[in-house]
């Protein structure tokens, strides 16, 4: 426990963001929470962001206690400038920069960065981000040297000492799992199953094994892929 720090987590209601909520609370003794409105097609993700919180909550009174406020942010501003698979009703498919179109350019930076302004009015001393370049789709804003070379801009430009820490960046998706699973036990991993929302195209009608979702998109695959095999290696264990 990192009595002196405390936290601010880029929450979205999905699995890799409620993973890195659950690693914050076993971390620092505050915690706070920051979701962004980006005009972003699964909205649905911000309809279940209240009760994914609320089911975190409810895991053990340590996390209620340390758990504080929530942030919702109005960033429509990205959906209004960027033309993806994401902010639009269109077919997901690869560019021909050889990134599929669900990237949408500057959020992640954009994300941090206004993070960054509420964590330096709410006295909050470490970001986390659930950034990962093991399993990703290639997005550049997801990347180590993104996110090192951001948190030196951002103290550099605001004159502070945020650190920014993305615990799920060297690991899968079947270590993701498991990381939820080392931190708030089987509990943890239903919440996240039943509760959390990744897909893309913000199906929730059946309910998969491993969660909500059309099944097809990047995200449904990642998620569903990395489950199959979490459930393989506690089979093989």
């Amino acid at each position: 426990m990192h009595q002196s720090d405390s936290a601010l987590v880029l929450f979205s209601g999905g699995q890799d963001s409620t993973t890195c909520l659950a690693w914050a609370l076993e971390r620092y003794a505050r915690v706070e929470t920051i979701g962004f409105d980006y005009g972003q097609r699964h909205a649905i993700e911000l309809a279940v962001r209240p009760a994914v919180l609320a089911g975190v909550r409810a895991l053990t009174p340590a996390w209620d206690a340390r758990l504080g406020e929530d942030h919702m942010i109005d960033l429509s501003l990205i959906g209004k400038i960027s033309d993806t698979a994401l902010t639009s009703d269109v077919e997901i498919a690869m560019q021909a920069n050889g990134l599929p179109n669900t990237f949408v350019p500057g959020r992640n930076l954009m994300f941090m960065m206004v993070a960054a302004t509420l964590a330096y009015r709410r006295g909050l001393t470490v970001l986390v981000g659930g950034m990962c370049e093991t399993d990703f789709s290639g997005y550049p804003d997801c990347r180590d040297d993104t996110m090192k070379a951001l948190q030196v801009a951002l103290n550099l430009g605001m004159a502070t000492r945020l650190k920014v820490e993305t615990p799920l960046m060297w690991i899968d998706k079947k270590e993701t799992w498991q990381l939820a699973e080392q931190t708030g036990g089987e509990a943890l991993v239903d919440l996240i199953r039943t509760d959390t929302h990744t897909c893309y195209l913000g199906e929730r009608g059946a309910l998969h094994p491993w969660g909500y979702g059309c099944g097809a998109c990047p995200a449904c695959e990642l998620r569903a892929r990395g489950y199959q095999q979490y459930v393989q290696s506690k089979g093989a264990g």
